[in-house]
């Protein structure tokens, strides 16, 4: 049954039996090193892989500024044409961004599929996503990315019907303004879908803020192991797989700390470098859960070659959500593999834990500092709650954490940390603010 989501998508279903070769470029700035540029290309080799393709061959030119026709200029891409013939290549992937007039201008020269980077984060978000908020907000990211790749070409038809990796980005259009009209409708219905998914989104938390506990949001660079540390603490069964982005849509679970005080611990979709606007503004009714946490638990792959550039790269999104200034307790996981670069990283970031997520090891004292850090952010209120209302000392046990309890002629006196929320409806049982202890 054809849907709008399959009709956007249309053409880029990928034969995981006949893997597409693909080129590999890069064009190096002043100021980049060697060893960066071959980097951010083992991370898009690696992007590729997870698209469902294969890297045959990689290119890379040092230019002062990209050429405004094809990124590359025409000797080089004459060059990148040979080399494509003579590795039988169907598509080149460029790690930098391609304006729309360079990549039609790249694909008349080379024969042949010309996409850069976004494409192909586009195209992995494109496989992955399965809710319905999920496939709406990589449908919106993918029109809003096709949009200005509207062209006129011999096809009449509104995309091209061909495989592979971002293959959905393809133009051939000739009645542009239809198509261009045609998606433009269709942006601004998911546009109002999402709002109305934001706002059933807002009163869910409406519920969860009136229940009191704290919200503590697990963020890190994609495939850092940060589904499998949510399963590790809470048991949650949540899809783990060894590759980038198979976590799009955000999970919540409810997780005990050693203290006994409940919070609510959710898992978010990964970050990577230079992650595309595009994604990020159609995302961020997801990403907002790390926006409006009370904590967020920062995941790192310790085994990761460059781990103090993804933690770089994290925050660098954390700012475009406006997350930056939630506190953040940084967690090396994978000790397991690497444990020697664990202990190294811990030692370079005072304050920090290694764990393994696959393993377990780890987790007792990573409860213990988050429980440690929640209630630093917590306030010691002193309450006088009579003795026929034991259903409002059963809720400070369950909203806050119990300092102390005592018993009076007529009730309990009983000093606690609450939250605001949880402080605000006990108002008329407080007799005293105190401090954070």
């Amino acid at each position: 049954m054809s849907t709008p989501y399959n009709e956007a998508l249309a053409g880029t279903l990928i034969d995981r039996s006949i893997r597409e070769k693909i080129v590999l470029v890069a064009v190096a700035r002043p100021g980049d090193t060697d060893a960066e540029v071959e980097a951010s290309l083992d991370e898009l080799s690696l992007l590729v892989d997870t698209a469902g393709a294969d890297e045959v061959a990689r290119m890379v030119q040092r230019r002062d500024a990209p050429d405004h026709t094809t990124y590359i200029g025409k000797g080089k891409a004459e060059e990148l044409k040979q080399l494509c013939l003579a590795v039988d290549a169907d598509t080149v992937v460029f790690d930098n961004e391609l304006a729309p007039a360079q990549q039609f201008n790249l694909e008349k020269l080379l024969g042949r599929t010309a996409i850069d980077r976004t494409a192909v984060i586009l195209d992995i978000f494109g496989q992955n996503a399965h809710t319905q908020e999920g496939k709406a907000q990589v449908e919106l990211a993918l029109l809003r990315y096709r949009l200005p790749r509207l062209r006129r070409g011999a096809d009449a038809k509104l995309s091209q019907q061909r495989g592979g990796v971002g293959a959905r980005f393809g133009g051939g259009e000739t009645k542009i303004e239809v198509d261009r009209r045609r998606i433009m409708r269709r942006i601004n219905k998911l546009e109002r879908d999402l709002a109305a998914l934001a706002e059933t989104r807002a009163l869910q938390r409406q519920g969860r803020s009136r229940s009191g506990l704290a919200s503590v949001a697990i963020v890190g660079y994609t495939n850092a192991g940060k589904s499998t540390l949510l399963n590790c603490l809470t048991e949650s069964g949540v899809l783990v797989e060894d590759r980038l982005f198979a976590t799009l849509d955000p999970t919540t679970r409810r997780l005990a700390l050693p203290g006994g005080e409940p919070v609510l611990l959710s898992d978010t979709v990964g970050f990577i470098k230079r992650l595309p606007h595009g994604l990020v503004e159609s995302f961020k009714g997801t990403l907002e859960v790390a926006a409006l946490a009370d904590y967020l638990v920062h995941v790192v792959d310790a085994s990761s070659p460059d781990p103090d550039g993804q933690i770089e790269a994290v925050r660098t999104v954390l700012g475009d959500i406006e997350a930056a200034a939630v506190p953040e307790l940084l967690v090396f996981n994978k000790a397991d593999v690497d444990a020697e670069a664990a202990e190294r990283l811990v030692s370079c970031h005072p304050g920090s834990v290694a764990v393994s997520g696959a393993t377990g090891a780890g987790v007792d004292v990573l409860l213990r500092t988050i429980a440690d850090r929640l209630r630093v952010l917590t306030v010691v209120y002193d309450l006088f709650i009579p003795y026929d209302r034991g259903d409002i000392l059963a809720a400070v046990h369950r909203e806050g954490e119990v300092v102390s309890i005592g018993d009076g002629e007529t009730a309990w006196t009983v000093r606690a940390r609450l939250s605001d929320a949880s402080a605000g409806r006990l108002e008329e049982f407080v007799v005293d603010e105190g401090v954070n202890l």
